[in-house]
C-alpha cells in the first residue's frame, strides 16, 4: 500500500490532536500558556513552527483493516507519498491563510480573555484555548460568533475515537453544552433493516462497539434526537440551516460543501470533533473561508456538455483537478431548476451529489456556479481571484473521468449483491422519484419483488413524510424488498469483512470514492435491481 494511501483512508478525528496541536488523548486541550492578560494580540510570538501532519497508523489486528483501503483515501489530508502538501497551502479552507514561522498573536475581546483566565471554569477555559490556538496556527486575527445551530461529524462508536470521546465526557462531566441543540452524522450501523442479516449485524456492532457512549456524550452536551442525524443536516425536514452570512459550527464535508456554496453560510472544513469545542464556546477562528478573500475562486471550470451529466462524476472530475481550492462553475445552469431566485428542492438533490464529490475527491469547501448560486448570483465573475486557472470539461474529458474510475470488488466480474442509494442521504425529493421509479419498474415486468436489496439511506423524518404522504407507495416498495436505512453508507461499507461480502453499486460518487461501491447511473441501477446482473 502506498503511504499516501494508507494515511488518506483514516478517519478525521485521528487528525484532530495533530491539528490542534495538543495532547488530547489525555483530556488536555493545552499546550502552552492562555494568551496574556491584555487583550491586544500585539507582540513576537515564541511559538514553534508549524509542525509537518503527523501519521497516524492503524493495526491490521484491530477494528481497521488497512488492506481493504487500498487505493481510497481520505480528502482530509492532502500529501504526497513523501508527506508533503499537494497543494500550494492545504489548509481545508481553499483559502491562502498560511501560518507564519514567527507565529502570530490573535486579538481577543476582554469577555474572551476572561474565558481563558477561568471565569467560566477550568474545563471551558481548556475548550477556548483549545480553539485560539487553533485560530493563531493558521492566522486568525480574531473569533467569530456562531450565529446558527452546530452540525458534528463524529458518529462513530469504533475504538479510535476514544481520546476524543474522553475530552467531550469531561466537558459534558463540567455541565457544558453546545450554545445551540445540534445535528450530528448519520450512525455507521442500523439493527433494524440492514442489520437483520446476522452476519452484518455482527460486523456492525464489533467494528462500533462505543457507539452506545458516543450516543450518550452527543445527549448530554445538547444534540438533537436520533431521527434528525444526517450528513445533509440542511434538508427542510431536518432543518438545519441560517441566513446567508452567517458564520457557523460544521464539520461534514459534504454538509460544510452545501451550506457554504448553496445557502451562502461562513464555514471552515475542521477535523471531526473541533467542530464540538466551537459549539461549546459558541465561537470558531476567524480565517479561510469566512473572510471575503477566501471565497474568491482560483479556478474557472468551464463545463462544455452536450448533456446532463452524471452530477457526481461532474463533481469528481472537479474536485480531483482543484483539490482544496474554490472553483467557479459556468455552464450547467441550463440543467438547474430555479424557484424564486433560488435552487429548488431537485436542484438540491443535483449540486448535493455534485458538491459532495468535489468534497471527497478533493477538499473543496466552497463553489460557485454562474446564475445559480448566491454569491455568484450577486457578484457574477467579480469572485474570480487576480489570478486563476481554467479547466474544460467537454464530453470526451467527462468519459476520460468515467473511465478512470476502478472497479474495486474482491471478484470484479462478480454479480451486484446490493444497490445503495443515499450518500450524502436523499432528500424527500429524491426519495420519491427512487420509490416511485423502482414501482414502475416492477410493474411494467411484472415483478413482485427486486432481484437485489435495494437499500435507500435518508433520515428517520423523510421517510415518515413518505409515509405520511406516500403511505401506500411505501408499503409496496417494502414489500418488494427496498430497505429504508439511516446508515452512512461508507462507513457501513468500510467494516472489517464488507468487501469480502458485498459486491455494491450506487448513483453516489462520494461513496464510490470511500469504498468499492462500483458507479452507475440511474437507469442502469434500475435494471440492476430488477436483475442481479450489471448491464451489458
Amino acid at each position: 500500500m502506498k503511504r499516501r494511501d494508507l494515511i488518506k483512508s483514516l478517519p478525521a478525528t485521528a487528525l484532530l490532536p495533530a491539528a490542534l496541536g495538543a495532547n488530547i488523548a489525555g483530556a488536555q486541550t493545552t499546550t502552552a500558556e492562555a494568551p496574556g492578560g491584555s487583550s491586544g494580540g500585539g507582540g513576537a510570538n515564541t511559538a514553534a513552527p508549524r509542525p509537518r501532519p503527523q501519521v497516524y497508523r492503524v493495526s491490521s489486528e484491530g477494528f481497521d483493516d488497512p488492506a481493504a483501503y487500498e487505493g481510497i483515501w481520505c480528502d482530509q489530508v492532502g500529501v504526497d507519498a513523501d508527506g508533503n502538501p499537494i497543494a500550494d497551502n492545504l489548509t481545508g479552507t481553499g483559502s491562502d491563510a498560511r501560518p507564519g514561522d514567527e507565529g502570530h498573536k490573535m486579538t481577543l475581546t476582554q469577555e474572551e480573555q476572561d474565558i481563558l483566565n477561568g471565569s467560566q471554569g477550568e474545563v471551558m477555559a481548556k475548550v477556548l484555548k483549545t480553539i485560539v490556538m487553533h485560530g493563531e496556527l493558521f492566522g486568525a486575527k480574531r473569533l467569530a460568533d456562531c450565529g446558527g445551530a452546530p452540525h458534528s461529524s463524529l458518529y462513530t462508536g469504533s475504538p479510535w475515537v476514544i481520546p476524543v470521546l474522553e475530552m467531550f465526557e469531561e466537558i459534558a462531566d463540567a455541565g457544558l453544552k453546545a450554545h445551540l441543540p445540534y445535528t450530528v452524522n448519520p450512525m455507521p450501523l442500523d439493527l433494524y433493516s440492514i442489520g437483520q442479516d446476522p452476519v452484518k449485524r455482527n460486523m456492525m456492532l464489533e467494528g462500533y462497539p462505543l457507539q452506545g457512549r458516543l450516543i450518550q456524550v452527543h445527549t448530554r452536551l445538547g444534540a438533537r434526537p436520533l431521527d434528525n442525524w444526517s450528513c445533509a443536516c440542511y434538508l427542510p425536514e431536518v432543518g438545519n440551516t441560517a441566513e446567508p452570512g452567517t458564520v457557523v459550527s460544521w464539520a461534514e464535508s459534504s454538509a460544510v460543501n452545501y451550506g457554504n456554496s448553496v445557502l451562502g453560510l461562513r464555514i471552515n472544513r475542521m477535523a471531526t470533533g473541533f467542530e464540538v469545542l466551537c459549539a461549546i464556546a459558541g465561537k470558531v477562528p476567524e480565517f479561510g473561508m469566512l473572510l471575503d478573500e477566501g471565497r474568491k475562486a482560483k479556478w474557472h471550470i468551464d463545463i462544455k456538455l452536450s448533456k446532463e451529466p452524471h452530477w457526481g462524476a461532474l463533481g469528481g472530475a472537479i474536485g480531483t483537478k482543484v483539490i482544496e481550492q474554490v472553483p467557479y462553475l459556468t455552464g450547467i445552469d441550463q440543467w438547474i431548476p430555479m424557484e424564486d431566485g433560488k435552487p429548488d428542492l431537485i436542484a438540491m438533490g443535483k449540486l448535493k451529489a455534485m458538491g459532495s464529490a468535489t468534497a471527497s475527491s478533493g477538499a473543496v469547501g466552497l463553489y460557485h456556479v454562474e446564475n445559480v448560486t448566491p454569491e455568484a448570483q450577486e457578484h457574477g465573475r467579480d469572485l474570480f481571484a487576480d489570478e486563476y486557472e481554467t479547466y474544460v470539461i467537454d464530453d470526451a474529458e467527462m468519459q476520460r473521468v468515467l473511465d478512470s474510475f476502478p472497479n474495486r470488488w474482491k471478484e470484479p466480474d462478480g454479480d451486484p449483491t446490493a444497490v445503495y442509494l443515499g450518500c450524502p442521504h436523499n432528500t424527500y425529493e429524491e426519495v420519491v422519484y427512487w420509490t416511485k421509479r423502482f414501482n414502475s419498474a416492477l410493474r411494467a415486468q411484472g415483478q413482485k419483488e427486486v432481484a437485489i436489496p435495494v437499500i435507500l439511506a435518508c433520515p428517520i423524518v423523510v421517510r415518515n413524510k413518505l409515509l405520511d404522504e406516500y403511505p401506500l407507495l411505501l408499503r409496496d416498495v417494502l414489500r418488494a424488498g427496498v430497505q429504508f436505512t439511516t446508515i452512512c453508507t461508507p462507513g457501513y461499507q468500510g467494516l472489517k469483512g464488507m468487501a469480502d461480502i458485498d459486491r455494491g453499486v450506487t448513483n453516489s460518487a462520494k461513496a464510490r470514492h470511500y469504498s468499492g461501491l462500483r458507479l452507475f447511473g440511474d437507469d442502469d441501477l434500475i435494471q440492476i435491481a430488477l436483475t442481479g446482473k450489471l448491464p451489458a
